[in-house]
């Protein structure tokens, strides 16, 4: 732009400069999104002979998996089944959001979503979750593990800890007292909804408890569950005193696996 006096001016556009500041800002938010969603994907790490397995294009032999999600659900596993050396811990998945325990690489016993595997029947497997798995994850964390399962004649057993105040029926009250299981074979959760589509054979047992963090009375309520797979699981004829009494005082933590 010329002046008055011949002299050549720059024209300033602040519409020019905002859409470069507002460039700038959402290609930091894209960044920002993409680093969030490489933090909140789901990680399985496998033991090296399980680990070549599958890179070799393989799936896990499985004909019964186990899933226990929930602190009483998995500390049942942990007290009845898991004391005995039948099982080999053979890998564990690590999840991060804003509400779990779990860092990704994480190795050590306490993880909050391992794998085991029965020594003597490899195609038996168990999963105990305690960790809470959040609501953009629990998709990705179930086509992950089932991807890596052989789905010819596998059966899926889920054990699920839930509130009684879940427990949406009129007469509950009045047959039963708490804790109760009952059994699902709806598509209403997150892993029947995988499976049905993929025709394998599962059912939930939701134990609906009014204590929420550990507990002995709640865990045992699980028995019947895992007594109808007959010999592919051998149950304890009395709880683990040693390992009930560290799970006991365990800091609660929801999973949401299934809501």
């Amino acid at each position: 732009m010329a002046t008055f006096f011949g002299e050549v001016l720059s024209v300033y556009s602040r519409a020019v400069e905002e859409d470069d500041e507002e460039r700038e800002e959402n290609e930091e938010d894209e960044q920002i999104r993409r680093e969030l969603e490489e933090k909140r994907e789901v990680h399985l790490h496998w033991i090296p002979e399980v680990s070549d397995s599958l890179k070799s294009g393989n799936k896990l032999p499985c004909s019964e998996f186990v899933l226990a999600v929930g602190h009483n659900a998995a500390r049942f596993l942990s007290v009845y089944v898991l004391t005995s050396a039948n099982w080999d811990k053979v890998g564990h998945a690590s999840v991060w959001n804003e509400r779990s325990r779990a860092v990704t690489g994480q190795t050590s016993k306490e993880s909050a979503c391992v794998f085991y595997r029965h020594k003597e029947n490899p195609t038996v497997l168990m999963c105990q979750v305690t960790s809470h798995i959040a609501e953009d994850q629990l998709f990705q964390w179930t086509e992950k593990v089932f991807d890596c399962l052989q789905h010819r004649e596998l059966n899926v057993t889920v054990l699920s800890d839930s509130s009684v105040a879940d427990y949406k029926t009129a007469d509950y009250l009045c047959t039963s007292a708490t804790p109760f299981l009952r059994s699902l074979h709806t598509g209403t959760f997150s892993v029947l909804n995988h499976c049905q589509v993929h025709r394998i054979a599962t059912v939930v047992y939701q134990c609906y408890s009014d204590i929420l963090g550990p507990d002995s009375v709640t865990m045992e309520t699980y028995k019947p569950a895992l007594t109808k797979l007959g010999k592919s699981i051998q149950l304890a004829s009395s709880p683990n005193t040693d390992v009930l009494r560290k799970f006991i005082q365990t800091t609660e933590i929801q999973s949401n696996l299934y809501i």
